[in-house]
């Protein structure tokens, strides 16, 4: 059992945290440090071995761009193809500073813009280097065909998202995600096709191996045999999204989970933030207790419909029954200049606090009206349509109700961590060699995302940044075997990974492994949900291990190791999320502010917004695993912020 108590390493910056942030001017950061890094010479990427674990928009960008450049790679993924990724799941858009319509966006501000929408709990050099070369995604992404709506003129055309007065947005419809990844895998396939990239599908990384303390390789488990394998390389890189299914009902696919990165955290990875999950304010609501996860609607619904509820409380009236004089269209009358398109922590919490009130819509009163009627009158069913056709007909199967016709119902849900691995300005995390991109890492976003940012960011990491930060790691092991596999470290690695599987399929329990999990994410849901406050999170720290240890006595897994057996993969996986969630509450719990989607009830402005403590929490938290049963250390990487003054966020 993990403890989990905190344990400080002081005020200023950690020793263990170095970001590797170069100096100099903030708009020549990111070239001036791209002259400065070793090279690894083209006929020598070849000697090198790299492992990308995750095929999604981050992991197939990455593992084709390195083998592309020559290096060789293997890939992994638990999927049957890479193109099952959760990646594939993403709606409506992705950002870049190109200002097509000129309306006055540009690099400075998208990174303005992020930092600010994140609550001023990003790493400035990161978030500039990210709008700088979001650019070169689009040019990427239609180079490879990639069906970008147009306009009129034949131009790639754009649209708005929550936190930005610009529209900056591609989409391909709802399915931006989608068309992303099919050109990602694309590129990914032709490097398999030219032998650079070995694909291994339907295998689960369940350990991290390291030699003298650096990344040499991981332990898989094949979903379909059963056979556990090693794999060696001169470095490793982690693409494996994020930790939203702690929750159990969220709206990632059911098999995302935290174990590749947990794992990596207990081999010595920081794991930075864990308490920075995010709301998404536009999902279905649920409609019983047996539902396994939620179905997001795309934050791009927001430009056009508007938010509402019954200015009356238990109103029962049908949406259309409801004169405007009684229907409180609450973001635009709280946030004039940003309306509807407020960051979705904002947004969510505003759904949480009326509902809360007894104004919630639906058969359950769990629910937000999201209104299109307005704009269907403005510019016809039409043109409603092209923009959204996709999304209202998911929503019309799924509800039964025809959102031309009648409002959606809409309510927030679990969607994006903005935690994860620490990293530094390579992408590296404190295990040497180890690299974090995507989701899995925490640079980015703060303590919110922008809408639209999560494509940005896996594709920057996987196309622009780590191809060129990885080659000046290895260019000091020139000459240097890989680590092989007979080596003592890859064998106890292998033994530990089936001493595990043992383990699980001895307890012999009474209750399912879903059970266990579902209790969980009732319990991260309550006390780490839209709302934190020190006597919940408290609580949470009592119960979640109670339930654990209840868990770990009680829990039936049937079959064996040796085939294709999904409940003992989920037992690991649940295990993991056992011990994440009790590190989410101890953070949430140090953590003595409100920022982003980090909202504790204890600090909130007269109005209701998150309130910072900027003199005592402008800070990343990174947690250190020292073992089962041992206190976790919290190390602190100090923000600086040079070219973004700090203030209270205001959308008003």
């Amino acid at each position: 059992m993990t403890m989990d108590t905190h344990v400080d390493t002081g005020t200023g910056t950690s020793p263990r945290l170095d970001g590797k942030v170069p100096a100099g001017d903030m708009a020549d950061k990111w070239e001036n440090h791209k002259f400065s890094m070793k090279l690894v010479n083209p006929n020598n990427k070849r000697k090198f071995d790299i492992i990308v674990v995750g095929t999604g928009l981050a992991g197939a960008s990455a593992a084709a761009s390195l083998g592309e450049l020559g290096y060789r790679v293997k890939a992994f993924t638990f999927h049957d193809s890479p193109r099952r990724a959760h990646s594939i799941a993403a709606q409506g858009g992705i950002n870049a500073a190109k200002n097509y319509p000129n309306d006055g966006d540009s690099v400075h501000r998208l990174f303005y813009d992020t930092v600010k929408g994140g609550d001023y709990r990003s790493r400035e050099a990161n978030v500039h280097r990210l709008a700088e070369v979001s650019v070169n995604i689009i040019d990427q992404a239609t180079a490879q065909g990639v069906p970008f709506a147009r306009d009129y003129g034949g131009l790639l055309d754009n649209r708005s998202f929550g936190g930005a007065q610009v529209s900056r947005t591609f989409y391909a419809r709802g399915q931006t995600g989608q068309q992303l990844l099919i050109g990602a895998y694309s590129a990914l396939m032709r490097q398999v096709a030219a032998g650079t990239v070995e694909l291994h599908s339907r295998a689960e990384l369940l350990d991290v191996v390291l030699k003298d303390g650096r990344a040499c390789g991981i332990v898989t488990r094949d979903l379909l045999s059963g056979e556990v394998t090693p794999h060696s390389a001169h470095a490793v890189v982690l693409a494996t999204g994020g930790y939203g299914n702690v929750y159990f009902l969220s709206t990632n696919a059911m098999m995302c989970n935290v174990t590749a990165a947990w794992r990596a955290h207990r081999r010595g990875a920081f794991f930075a933030n864990p308490c920075y999950t995010q709301i998404h304010p536009t999902c279905i609501p649920v409609s019983d207790d047996f539902q396994s996860k939620l179905t997001l609607m795309s934050e791009s619904l927001r430009n056009d419909g508007r938010i509402w509820v019954p200015t009356a409380f238990d109103d029962a009236r049908a949406a259309a029954d409801v004169p405007e004089s009684e229907r409180d269209y609450y973001l635009e009358r709280k946030y004039p200049a940003f309306g509807n398109l407020v960051p979705r922590d904002v947004a969510s919490r505003n759904a949480k606090t009326v509902c809360d009130e007894g104004r919630g819509v639906g058969p359950l009163k769990n629910g937000v009206f999201l209104d299109f009627q307005a704009a269907i009158a403005r510019d016809g069913v039409e043109a409603i349509a092209a923009k959204y056709g996709n999304l209202f007909d998911m929503y019309h199967r799924i509800t039964g109700e025809n959102p031309y016709e009648q409002p959606m119902r809409i309510y927030p849900a679990i969607h994006y961590t903005m935690g994860g691995l620490w990293v530094d300005y390579h992408l590296m995390t404190t295990v040497p060699g180890l690299y974090s991109i995507g989701e899995a890492n925490f640079s980015d976003h703060g303590a919110n995302r922008l809408g639209a940012s999560a494509l940005m960011q896996g594709l920057a990491d996987g196309y622009f940044v780590l191809p060129y930060t990885i080659g000046d790691d290895l260019a000091g092991l020139l000459g240097q075997s890989a680590v092989p596999t007979d080596d003592p470290v890859f064998t106890e690695a292998v033994r530990g990974v089936e001493e595990e599987q043992k383990r699980w399929l001895s307890i012999n329990g009474t209750r399912s492994v879903d059970h266990y999990h579902r209790e969980l994410g009732r319990l991260v849901w309550g006390y780490i949900g839209m709302a934190r406050n020190r006597a919940g999170l408290e609580k949470a720290l009592t119960e979640i291990p109670a339930l654990r240890d209840e868990f770990r006595r009680d829990v039936r897994v049937l079959g064996s190791a040796a085939t294709l057996n999904q409940s003992l993969e989920k037992a690991g996986r649940v295990a993991d999320f056992f011990d994440l969630a009790e590190l989410m509450a101890r953070d949430a719990l140090q953590r003595e502010e409100s920022c982003g989607g980090h909202f504790r009830e204890e600090h909130q402005t007269p109005d209701g917004e998150a309130q910072r403590d900027d003199e005592n929490f402008a800070h990343v938290a990174a947690w250190e695993w020292h073992g089962e049963g041992m206190a976790q250390t919290r190390h602190r990487e100090e923000l600086t912020f040079e070219n973004v003054a700090l203030s209270q966020r205001s959308y008003k």
